[in-house]
């Protein structure tokens, strides 16, 4: 049974039912890629596609929170998909300055190399200039060589007598005290010289039988100096070799004893310091004769009787 509606109750069910607002037109975020689950979503190709669900979504994507969400997630996935290209060029970026340090570093190594051999180039012409100057130096100082001379030779005493050697062998025994002098000459006129000796050697044929040392000394250069050494030999057995020696001590006539004197005279010169060295080595042989009656006195012809010879040692 139908009961017309009064106005009453239409009063009340008006009043009774909540106001409908307009409905607001709905607001989609598109996203650049076509695969976006989005899109379908929001077009109504879900199950939840009745008014209700549809009111409800108007009203989720006019909320500035929806909104402000989708909008984050459409930048950040365009942004996401978009960082392809960004990555390509920043990596284009980075090797383009990567390559430039190289070229840099490149460059700078070059220089470093050319630096380095134009100072060794400098080095090699220094070396090859300095060792051809000491070359000269050395040549021309080979001209300079000292000059050695026996200016004389006095026998002071000399004596024979009958002895034993040290292992009590009988035997004759001889005592000779002599001087020698020596001109030493340096001819150099850019360096000065160290002189040294060897032992001067007075020998009866093969039997030494007196020496003398000379000290080493420095002579400057153009300059030179006589050298006194005495050469003395004290009870020198003779064995057998001087059986036929006799002197005037002994009550016999004087004798004449045949005498060789040996030394070689060594001189250094330091031309350029201890860099360049010059040596010179000079052998002096004299034979000479003791003649008893001239004790005392320079020994006679002694220029021709001494022999001077460059030696290497």
């Amino acid at each position: 049974m139908h009961h017309a509606k009064t106005d009453s109750d239409v009063t009340s069910l008006a009043a009774s039912s909540p106001p409908r607002s307009p409905r607001r037109p709905a607001y989609y975020v598109m996203s650049p890629s076509p695969a976006d689950p989005e899109k379908f979503s929001l077009a109504g190709s879900t199950p939840g596609g009745s008014p209700i669900h549809h009111f409800h979504k108007s009203r989720y994507l006019n909320s500035p929170i929806h909104h402000s969400r989708e909008s984050t997630t459409g930048i950040s996935f365009s942004l996401k998909h978009s960082t392809g290209p960004w990555r390509k060029l920043s990596q284009g970026a980075e090797s383009g300055s990567l390559g430039g340090e190289e070229m840099e570093e490149e460059g700078m190594e070059r220089k470093e190399a050319s630096t380095v051999r134009c100072y060794a180039f400098a080095l090699l012409c220094f070396v090859l200039f300095f060792t051809l100057f000491s070359l000269i130096l050395w040549g021309a100082s080979k001209a300079y060589k000292p000059v050695v001379l026996v200016k004389s030779v006095i026998f002071e005493s000399y004596n024979i007598q009958a002895g034993m050697d040290y292992t009590g062998v009988p035997t004759k025994m001889m005592t000779i005290n002599s001087t020698v002098k020596i001109v030493f000459y340096n001819r150099g006129t850019f360096f000065g010289v160290h002189v040294i000796s060897t032992p001067l050697d007075l020998a009866f044929y093969d039997l030494k039988v007196a020496s003398g040392y000379i000290r080493e000394f420095y002579q400057s250069r153009k300059s030179g100096r006589v050298l006194t050494i005495a050469v003395a030999g004290k009870q020198v057995p003779l064995y057998g070799g001087g059986s036929t020696l006799m002197s005037r001590s002994n009550g016999l006539g004087p004798t004449v004893v045949p005498l060789n004197l040996t030394f070689v005279i060594r001189a250094r010169a330091h031309v350029l310091g201890y860099l360049v060295e010059s040596k010179f080595y000079r052998r002096v042989q004299c034979s000479l004769f003791l003649r008893e009656t001239r004790i005392g006195k320079p020994v006679r012809n002694l220029a021709t009787g001494c022999e001077y010879h460059d030696s290497r040692k």
